[in-house]
């Protein structure tokens, strides 16, 4: 028997514009559209009667994009699944997942300019949107691969030492990593734009003040700040690469480095994730 299926239509990439008599929004996302629901004989018998194209699929992000009134990728989510679900009686469930990419005001003079932006970082924000018929939404939403260095208060030590063991402890190393970061809304009604900057804004934030003796300790700090300052949000997954940078060994040329030269190495490297919730 068939104990499980849904399908749909991945990476349709879409740019809104937005324009107003002070400035214009521009966003770019990529949509990922998949169906759940009563689809069984599309599989066994070839019957495709019950199964919505996947081009159509894709025509319907640029046609909910063009009436929506959506603000954050969450909202529109929400459009694209209400306008699904309205005119597809056989299925039971919609999800949509949002990446965007990160355009920003391109500043002249210290100013945010009205109608030119830029892409000053390679950040990813995204979000998984889902509702079954008759159900309320579920709203998990995150970021991905922002890259963040601090070159104090950052240490490692204590640690297990073995035979095989060469690294040398410190107490002051540099930490950098690149940041995913997941989390999942206990409302499906908040202000999710509002939201989203201020959860950065404190992950960012800890990152930069925490004194940190591990990878490990420093991402706990993360995670609980966020569900102590965002109350709608229930649970808090991060994954800290620790993008390594070993101190230059300058000693072989008689010159002393004091924790100034290092080699960035992109792999091997140290990789952590946890999962906090409340």
């Amino acid at each position: 028997m068939l104990a499980e299926n849904r399908y749909g239509k991945s990476l349709v990439r879409v740019a809104r514009l937005k324009r107003h008599a002070d400035r214009n929004d521009f966003r770019e996302w990529a949509v990922q559209i998949l169906l759940r629901g009563d689809f069984a004989t599309s599989y066994i018998d070839g019957d495709n009667s019950k199964v919505l194209p996947t081009d159509t699929m894709k025509n319907t992000v640029y046609f909910v994009a063009g009436h929506s009134q959506a603000t954050c990728m969450e909202e529109f989510a929400m459009e694209l699944i209400d306008f699904l679900l309205s005119r597809n009686p056989q299925v039971s469930e919609v999800e949509v997942g949002v990446v965007e990419k990160a355009w920003e005001p391109l500043e002249m003079s210290g100013v945010p300019h009205p109608t030119a932006f830029v892409q000053a970082t390679g950040e990813m924000q995204n979000s998984k949107v889902s509702r079954a018929r008759d159900a309320h939404f579920s709203v998990a939403s995150g970021l991905d691969d922002l890259v963040i260095l601090k070159t104090a208060d950052s240490a490692f030590e204590g640690y297990i030492h073995d035979s095989l063991t060469t690294l040398p402890e410190s107490s002051d190393r540099l930490l950098g990593t690149s940041l995913r970061a997941s989390w999942t809304y206990g409302s499906s009604n908040p202000d999710f734009c509002a939201k989203r900057k201020a959860i950065r804004n404190v992950l960012l934030g800890t990152f930069a003040a925490h004194r940190s003796k591990s990878v490990q300790h420093t991402l706990y700090a993360m995670a609980a700040e966020v569900l102590k300052n965002v109350s709608e949000v229930e649970d808090v997954s991060l994954v800290m690469p620790n993008k390594h940078y070993l101190l230059a060994d300058l000693s072989r040329f008689g010159q002393d480095n004091p924790n100034e030269i290092f080699v960035p190495t992109s792999e091997p490297h140290g990789y952590i994730e946890a999962r906090v919730r409340r």
